[in-house]
């Protein structure tokens, strides 16, 4: 260890983490962003559009403060080493990342200056820790040669190790603090236990199922319910403290309370969300019970001046989306939502109020944790996935997909009944129809739904002969437009295409 520039560079990651440490603890308690929070938020939104729109496919939000995490450790150990030569070169890196944190805190939604204090603090425990473990590693190092391993040598590493254990004791400690602080969500979950809202218990239809194993649930639980967003801490927002501003080009501006918001609640209906996102066959949907109060009359209360065409909807965490003005007021059951599946809304899916659009992707309108709306013009706004090249309207396409059997599945030869789901949100399914490897399609049976706002589920049974075989899907909406066949991608609109399932019959 005597002239180990690893024990330096060892020295610089303790140190830092334990900066990071007492940053998390403080903004835990003050309720804001962490410094590291706040840089995955400014690269999220600042990195080129093609990388943001891989990470959308790709878990990439799942990876970003990892990486970061795993940055700043080599950021540290090269800060360390540096300090072994100049102690003003260890507090100069500690500086700049320090800096780099600040502005991203300040970029962050509604932040101050005084956001920066656990920077600040984070900053002083980095400095402090670094001249405490360099001063041991300076005497430890001062040591001849000839005497390495003596009685003087083990007593300068015994005072190294005894304050590397000393600030990681810091560092754990602050990280348990902040994790005790962070109770926002235990406060969220008490309150919601308490809130006694007027809204009715989801009763599934009759007849809305085909009763086949292997078709997901026509209601889907909230726990299985899809989950897409940007933020990387989901805000644990009280409803007691939630607002929603209206204004822009409206005669009126209108703040709304949750109490206001309750008040006004009446509206409920089963409604299919699915991301632009979904792929052919894929699971990004579900289909819930929701409650809450029509957002029509609430827009029509404020006044739309003329020549406004969208709202700009933003999100606690800053996020936005533009939604076309006209599927608010068109008679759709759009709806500023309180309630899922007769639950108060859960935190991830956006407590205390989300917005619900039937027929619009929900990257252009379902915002959880919606704080503002903006009356507006298209032609004035840059939201954020349009910004990164996704379409600017929106609409839900038809779409269909085969569940049973699934793919690579082995079924019986004989009769084999072909099952799944379709959908075309706001304009609804006709009919369905299912093809056997290229020969002439069948009609599927339809099972009910109690609007046009949600998926419908479809069953068919067909005489298989053994061997390998190919099944595929497509729907007609109740507009008389069929499925396309055309494949296109998930961007810029959504994808299209028939859905196939390859399976054995023996």
């Amino acid at each position: 260890m005597k002239r180990s520039s690893a024990a330096w560079a060892l020295a610089g990651v303790v140190a830092g983490f334990a900066g990071i440490a007492v940053d998390y603890a403080v903004t835990e308690g003050a309720n804001q962003a962490s410094a590291i929070e706040a840089v995955a938020v400014f690269v999220r939104d600042h990195a080129p559009a093609d990388l943001v729109n891989w990470a959308r496919e790709n878990h990439g939000k799942a990876i970003t403060i990892p990486a970061i995490v795993v940055l700043l450790a080599l950021f540290f150990g090269a800060v360390g080493r540096l300090a072994r030569r100049r102690w003003w070169l260890g507090v100069l890196g500690f500086a700049v990342i320090s800096a780099v944190g600040g502005a991203a805190v300040l970029a962050g939604n509604g932040a101050t200056v005084a956001y920066l204090l656990p920077v600040a603090l984070g900053f002083a425990v980095m400095t402090v820790a670094m001249a405490l473990l360099g001063e041991r590693l300076t005497r430890l190092q001062a040591v001849d040669d000839d005497d390495v391993f003596g009685e003087a040598w083990r007593g300068h590493r015994r005072d190294f190790l005894v304050v590397v254990g000393a600030v990681l004791g810091v560092a754990a400690v602050s990280t348990l603090v902040g994790r005790y602080l962070g109770r926002d969500e235990k406060a969220v979950e008490a309150e919601q236990e308490q809130l006694r809202l007027p809204v009715t218990p989801p009763v599934v239809p009759d007849g809305v199922r085909v009763e086949v194993d292997g078709v997901q649930p026509w209601m889907t639980p909230a726990d299985d319910f899809y989950l897409i967003d940007t933020v990387f801490s989901k805000p644990a927002i009280l409803a007691k403290e939630w607002k929603l501003r209206i204004h822009g080009m409206v005669e009126r501006e209108i703040e709304l309370t949750y109490n206001d918001l309750v008040t006004r609640a009446g509206v409920e209906a089963w409604i299919t969300l699915n991301c632009v996102s979904n792929e052919i066959g894929g699971d990004l949907i579900g289909n819930a019970w929701w409650s809450g109060a029509l957002l029509a009359p609430i827009i029509a209360e404020a006044g739309p001046l003329p020549g406004a065409d969208c709202i700009k909807q933003t999100s606690h965490d800053g996020w936005d989306c533009a939604t076309p003005l006209d599927t608010i007021t068109d008679g759709r059951q759009a709806m500023l939502a309180i309630a899922m599946n007769g639950e108060p809304l859960p935190i991830e899916h956006g407590y205390p109020v989300r917005t619900i659009v039937p027929g619009l992707y929900g990257y252009v309108s379902a915002t959880k944790w919606v704080v503002d709306m903006e009356i507006t013009r298209f032609d004035d706004v840059e939201a954020y996935w349009t910004q990164r090249g996704w379409g600017e309207l929106g609409p839900v396409k038809m779409a269909s997909k085969i569940e049973v059997p699934a793919n690579d599945d082995e079924v019986a030869a004989g009769e084999v009944v072909v099952a799944g789901t379709a959908w075309h949100q706001h304009t609804g399914i006709e009919g369905v129809e299912v093809q056997l490897d290229g020969g002439p399609w069948t009609p599927a049976e339809l099972a009910r739904v109690p609007n046009t706002d949600t998926w419908v589920q479809w069953r068919v049974a067909l005489d298989v002969e053994p061997g390998d075989h190919q099944v595929t899907v497509r729907a007609t909406d109740q507009a008389g437009e069929v499925q396309t066949s055309v494949r296109a991608d998930v961007l810029p609109d959504g994808a299209t295409g028939w859905h196939s399932v390859e399976f054995t019959a023996s």
